[in-house]
């Protein structure tokens, strides 16, 4: 019998925006509820790599100044996380950055409701970090979590920032 086979990943980006405030904070968006994939959710600015863009980078730039106006030259890139497989198909490489605090943000209404900033001591403090669980297609789906206020942060975006806390605090 043969092995099922699986479609290809398809690559992505994200930029992972630290903010350069007195109190580092991360940059969310929450995704419009129209969408057809991953309406209302939490998410990085980001998406699929253009085969016009160079790099992960340029990709993670581009579509965070297309979703939110970041502008790529206040961003000042520190590096990649290991890229992040999601159970949708896709490739993520995750870049972080910080972005000087004087930006002012234009959001393209067609797919982002909301950009906020969450405290990056909350999302580093492990007691923050939680599993959770759903039925997705007939199975039981565990994934990390990370409520903050009204929010609910989760899925692959919980999943990078518990990779980013990892980096930083796993020797």
């Amino acid at each position: 019998m043969e092995p099922p086979r699986t479609a290809p990943l398809t690559p992505a980006a994200v930029l992972v925006p630290i903010c350069a405030r007195e109190e580092l904070s991360v940059l969310l968006t929450e995704r419009t509820p129209h969408l057809t994939t991953h309406a209302g959710q939490i998410a990085f600015p980001g998406g699929r790599i253009d085969a016009g863009d160079a790099d992960a980078a340029a990709a993670a730039l581009r579509e965070a100044n297309e979703e939110i106006g970041l502008d790529p030259n206040l961003v000042e890139p520190l590096g990649y996380l290991d890229p992040y497989r999601t159970s949708t198909g896709y490739l993520v490489t995750p870049l972080v950055a910080l972005v000087a605090p004087r930006f002012t943000l234009t959001v393209n209404p067609h797919e982002v409701a909301d950009v906020f900033e969450v405290p990056l001591a909350f999302l580093m403090d492990q007691a923050n970090h939680r599993i959770d669980s759903r039925v997705w297609r007939g199975a039981e789906r565990r994934f990390y979590a990370m409520p903050y206020e009204q929010r609910y942060i989760w899925g692959a975006t919980a999943g990078i920032i518990k990779t980013l806390h990892r980096r930083l605090f796993t020797s």
